[in-house]
């Protein structure tokens, strides 16, 4: 008899449409935790992204660049963790940008968030204003940084990060996927511990919940489904405005290494044609 594989991380996620919105224009996607196969080679795979309700078809721009990265990156066998998410994101854009103008849509949009856990190296990529907290310890942090008027009105100092969630343009993007014909997406890599747990959220959810909240309910639930369904239930009791999603993860054990592949200019071209043909 083998002994079982350990258990690496947990994680689960849920979208709910609001008390406002007549339709979710959120998605977020999960990899399969129990496919060995491909967990060995690419590591673990995580998004979120939120349509823009002001644009046309916003729930298809979410879904669409999700879809899209996910198989970019899915298709990347020999790339870096970095280089896959530089042509995925890019291509998500592509195919947001190229689909509205198939469908005379006029401007479809939508933020990303994505994240790829490679041993204890947590790779972050994104566009928008939907986050990623870290939560150690039960303190929690915001490593992500909102892509709006008024995050970079708290970056230059002009305004404290206490009064983004009431700022009446709070939810103005200066970027996301799908607008323009490129996108300049922020990516970077931290390590994460054995207990750290990772929150992936759009606006609906922390527009609502303080950044020091998310550490307080991780610390009485510290299971991911029931973290998301507090999370979720809290928000909608606050009276967000806005649709609600949120992917929580739990890293447990990292029992193995994925070696990671060095930079292949072959492997870019290649991607990217696949997504501008």
């Amino acid at each position: 008899m083998t002994a079982s594989k350990p258990v690496e991380i947990s994680s689960f996620g849920l979208s709910h449409i609001g008390n406002v919105r007549k339709d979710n224009q959120d998605a977020f996607r999960i990899c399969n935790l129990e496919d060995n196969e491909s967990i060995s080679s690419f590591g673990y795979l995580f998004g979120v992204a939120d349509g823009m309700g002001g644009y046309a078809h916003g729930g298809i721009a979410s879904t669409l660049a999700l879809e899209t990265f996910f198989e970019t990156f899915y298709s990347a066998n020999g790339a870096s963790p970095i280089q896959k998410f530089r042509v995925g994101i890019q291509n998500a854009n592509l195919s947001v940008y190229q689909s509205a103008q198939r469908m005379k849509a006029g401007r479809m949009g939508t933020t990303l968030t994505v994240t790829n856990l490679v041993g204890q190296n947590l790779y972050v990529g994104h566009v928008g204003d939907s986050r990623a907290y870290l939560i150690r310890n039960h303190k929690s942090d915001c490593i992500t940084n909102d892509h709006t008027q008024v995050g970079d009105l708290v970056r230059m100092r002009i305004l404290s990060p206490d009064k983004v969630r009431t700022h009446n343009q709070r939810s103005v993007l200066n970027k996301c996927i799908g607008l323009n014909l490129f996108v300049q997406p922020d990516i970077f890599k931290i390590s994460v511990q054995k207990d750290d747990i990772l929150i992936l959220c759009t606006d609906g959810v922390w527009s609502v919940i303080e950044d020091e909240e998310f550490g307080q309910i991780t610390k009485k639930i510290p299971d991911p489904e029931a973290i998301c369904r507090e999370i979720i239930d809290l928000a909608l009791k606050r009276d967000s405005d806005d649709n609600l999603s949120i992917v929580t993860l739990r890293f447990k054990n990292f029992p193995h290494k994925v070696k990671e592949a060095d930079n292949k200019s072959n492997f870019v071209q290649n991607i990217f044609k696949r997504f501008t043909k």
